[in-house]
């Protein structure tokens, strides 16, 4: 699949800001390749809260590589032209963060 204005915009309706995407998950999503290898990352859980804890599965796992979807909003809001550091610049967490940005969705 060929990244375009509205695919951008339906991938970034699938954003939450505090997932982490897999590989299979991003190819089957259509995020473009290179956009993987640039973001892509280890994550480790930190187990001091749930909120640092990651899941897969519904069972804890200690480590995970994949990409955040907040990284994935950021670089689309920049595919379409959205100024993600400015809409966001007030928002409190990453799932503030993702809804700032497609909120300006609606000012394309």
């Amino acid at each position: 699949m060929r990244l375009n204005s509205t695919s951008a915009q339906l991938l970034l309706l699938n954003c939450v800001g505090d997932q982490i995407w897999d590989e299979q998950t991003c190819i089957e999503q259509g995020i473009p390749k290179d956009w993987f290898d640039e973001l892509v990352d280890n994550y480790e859980s930190g187990f001091d809260s749930d909120r640092n804890t990651i899941y897969v599965n519904d069972r804890m796992v200690n480590q995970y590589r994949g990409v955040s979807d907040l990284l994935i909003a950021f670089k689309l809001a920049e595919f379409l032209g959205i100024d993600w550091k400015r809409v966001t610049s007030t928002s409190l967490g990453r799932r503030a963060q993702v809804a700032a940005i497609k909120a300006e969705l609606d000012e394309l």
